[in-house]
């Protein structure tokens, strides 16, 4: 049965760290090499979208201590073992859909978002892509790591079969539903073009999985 995203994240709160660092091919080196990307400056502001536990920001803030982090998410209780886990650390948390919360404009260093987006169409996508764009400072960035398509067939067929499910069991809403849907690495990096960034570059991959830096 298809789950809504929060309760899909909600159910699963118990062993969550441990299924991802354990099950997801390469966690234990995306994890730290996203981290690795995002600014070192102090007192640099990072947004994180579809933050969760916190797997990413653990690795950031053994590199940079003083960074002001704000977290979006949809699952309060992930948002409170984040906030468990970095009791000193200087962290405004907002539970809510990132297509929803309001971002600001010219107020982040760089955003980050890691295993989240791959729920998504390219066209839900770029308004959001564009939304973050606007609330990067000059020379901000974003760093994107995630699940990608190897081929359109593959990504096609995902959106087939979500979309198959939802009829199955009558769903008629437009919620987010748990489902994995990703777009092709040319996809995700045309979403990010069109909606204005200036340059993307893929950083690095590990199967399907890779890491792309998007620049204001």
């Amino acid at each position: 049965m298809l789950e809504t995203m929060r309760s899909f994240f909600e159910n699963r709160l118990d062993g969550y760290d441990e299924h991802m660092m354990t099950n997801i091919a390469s966690a234990e080196e995306f994890y730290p090499f996203t981290a690795a990307c995002l600014p070192l400056d102090p007192g640099c502001r990072v947004l994180d979208l579809g933050c969760g536990t916190g797997l990413e920001l653990g690795a950031y803030f053994l590199c940079n201590p003083s960074a002001k982090v704000t977290g979006i998410d949809l699952a309060p209780g992930m948002l409170d073992v984040l906030r468990e886990k970095f009791p000193d650390k200087d962290i405004t948390l907002l539970t809510g859909s990132y297509f929803d919360v309001p971002f600001g404009e010219n107020v982040f260093d760089a955003a980050v978002s890691v295993e989240s987006l791959h729920h998504f169409t390219k066209e839900e996508k770029i308004p959001l892509y564009a939304r973050l764009r606007s609330a990067l400072k000059e020379n901000g960035y974003f760093i994107l790591t995630d699940y990608f398509a190897l081929s359109d067939e593959e990504e096609i067929t995902h959106r087939r079969n979500l979309a198959a499910l939802k009829e199955e069991q009558g769903i008629t809403d437009n919620g987010f539903y748990h489902y994995d849907t990703p777009l092709t690495l040319e996809h995700e990096t045309a979403a990010l073009y069109q909606a204005g960034f200036s340059a993307v570059e893929v950083l690095k991959k590990w199967g399907a999985t890779g890491t792309l830096k998007a620049i204001r």
